[in-house]
């Protein structure tokens, strides 16, 4: 600091220096704040005239708090007497279901013969009520007018959103026949971590009857225009978040019959369980048949359980699609929800050996397996709702499907591929490009593979690709590559080798102590074998 000037500091609100040795005013000081205290400062006659100017503006804002437009005057204003008389109804939506509540609200409001205004809504405590707004007196927590405040939804794959009122209250003229009349909608969108798990509309009517009859229509409305039917959906994300919708929409995978290497007489029997009660719907309803039916894929991981399902989902093109796996396996009861709302839909529990042991949150409950089973069980036998199960342990899930039968009505064994199967296999995954090897010499490759997943061949093709790339080898046609006979051979010898344990478990190949029993007695890259591998399916969402 300047020894001439000393200690120095700014005083608050002032927009001066303050000095205990500087005049108690300085002309300099170009902005001058009439209010900001200054202890430099002597009183002055002005300070009567700033004080008397606090007090009468403090005086109007009393005077005038009865003036100030608030919801609730508005509501009042609006309807009229029956504002605090009539009865206020209330429809309810699941978290998740705020974007088909709004999608409903739009619809309702834009029937001809109906005009309206929206207003924002702003509340302290995040729990604005219609009840609230009326009676809030004096309370300064209250709810009051603002700017109408939206939340992105997911309605749609590919990014598609709907804009949706977090907080809006509509004042809705009405004209039905000769007569019209007035009502007032308050719509809110969920707030878990504020005590509201639901969104919601509340409706205050002339009557009961007329708000009765507007829950009933929205109602009817958000089930005929819901934006998850006829989707892809995977439960998951944020349950408890209002923002984001706890359902995820995918594209619908596009899969032919040559896209899927099954043998045909299991395959059959899974397009008869779910494809053909599908499409056969009505004539087993008319003959009495039910129409509710569980299907089950067991193998070892790798071998086309997921691909299977894929292949399903691309053939029921209008059916609504619910898959529910990893962290979101404890959401069963919302998705057996959904899907009973969304009928015709299929369920998809992938890996559901998972959950054969695990239990919910409280003490005492049942494993969510049996969860799952009970919610199969409560659905309606003419909802058309297929489950489709899979899991790499079949052996874990017998017990709890012993102690409930009925739930599961077709068990279908997806075994790792024969050597057909890896003929077809090979050419399917092949793509374009271009091979420089005989028959004999890819049917030698083939035999070696013995025992492979069909993960492991695709993986074999990409290597043998890669190493043509390196070489720098082109097949005739621009951009695409030629795979020799030594490239194939080359990759499978990678493959196979015994520091290739590792890859091979996770491409769901024979294990690691059964290679290097091979390795001892045969060359590498000689058969591996057949085994139970362990790996794990794809998601129906992928690829």
């Amino acid at each position: 600091m300047s020894e001439e000037l000393g200690w120095f500091a700014y005083a608050p609100m002032s927009g001066q220096m303050y000095r205990p040795d500087a005049p108690a005013y300085s002309s300099s000081v170009h902005m001058e704040l009439d209010d900001a205290p200054d202890p430099g400062r002597r009183p002055e006659l002005a300070d009567l005239g700033r004080l008397a100017r606090r007090g009468l503006r403090g005086a109007l804002k009393v005077a005038r708090a009865e003036e100030a437009l608030t919801p609730g005057a508005l509501v009042r204003s609006f309807l009229g007497e029956i504002a605090t008389d009539a009865e206020i109804l209330e429809e309810t939506w699941a978290s998740y279901e705020g974007v088909n509540m709004q999608t409903a609200l739009d619809a309702w409001l834009g029937q001809q013969g109906r005009q309206h205004r929206c207003h924002g809504i702003q509340s302290m405590n995040e729990d604005a009520s219609l009840t609230g707004m009326l009676f809030a007196g004096d309370n300064p927590f209250s709810a009051r007018l603002a700017s109408i405040s939206r939340s992105s939804l997911p309605s749609g794959p590919d990014g598609a959103t709907l804009s949706c009122v977090r907080y809006g209250l509509y004042l809705v003229e009405t004209d039905e026949g000769d007569t019209s009349s007035r009502v007032v909608l308050f719509s809110r969108l969920a707030m878990p971590e504020h005590g509201r798990p639901r969104a919601g509309v509340e409706i205050l009517a002339a009557d009961r009857a007329a708000g009765e009859r507007i829950a009933a229509a929205l109602r009817a409305l958000s089930r005929e225009l819901n934006v998850f039917r006829g989707q892809v959906l995977t439960f998951g994300g944020d349950m408890f978040d209002a923002v984001d919708s706890i359902l995820s929409f995918h594209r619908r995978p596009a899969m032919t019959r040559g896209d899927l290497i099954l043998d045909d007489d299991k395959l059959a029997a899974i397009e008869r369980q779910v494809v053909g009660i599908a499409r056969h719907r009505e004539a087993l309803l008319n003959s009495g048949q039910h129409l509710k039916r569980g299907l089950l894929l067991y193998g070892p991981p790798g071998v086309g359980k997921t691909h299977t399902v894929r292949y399903l989902i691309s053939t029921l093109r209008d059916v609504t699609v619910i898959q529910v796996s990893g962290g979101a396996l404890g959401l069963i009861a919302e998705a057996c929800s959904a899907a009973r709302a969304l009928a015709p839909s299929i369920v998809v529990v992938e890996d559901v050996d998972l959950i054969a042991e695990d239990r919910g949150m409280h003490p005492g409950e049942h494993p969510l397996l049996f969860q799952l089973l009970n919610e199969m069980d409560g659905i309606e036998e003419d909802c058309d709702v297929a489950f489709v199960l899979t899991t790499n342990r079949a052996d874990l899930l017998e017990p709890a499907l012993a102690a409930r039968p009925g739930r599961i009505d077709e068990a279908v064994e997806i075994d790792l591929p024969d050597l057909e199967a890896r003929r077809r296999l090979f050419e399917l995954y092949r793509g374009t490009l271009q091979l420089d090897a005989s028959t004999e010499r890819i049917e030698a490759v083939l035999q070696r593979a013995q025992g492979v997943t069909a993960s492991f061949l695709k993986e074999l093709l990409r290597r043998s690709a890669l190493q043509a790339a390196e070489r720098g080898e082109a097949a005739p046609h621009p951009g695409a590559l030629l795979v020799t006979a030594d490239d194939l051979d080359a990759a499978l010898d990678g493959l196979l080798d015994t520091r290739s344990r590792m890859t091979r478990t996770l491409l769901g190949s024979a294990p690691a102590d059964h290679a290097v029993t091979n390795a001892e007695t045969h060359p590498v890259g000689s058969p591996t074998g057949q085994s139970s591998p362990a790996g794990v399916d794809g998601d129906i969402a992928a690829g």
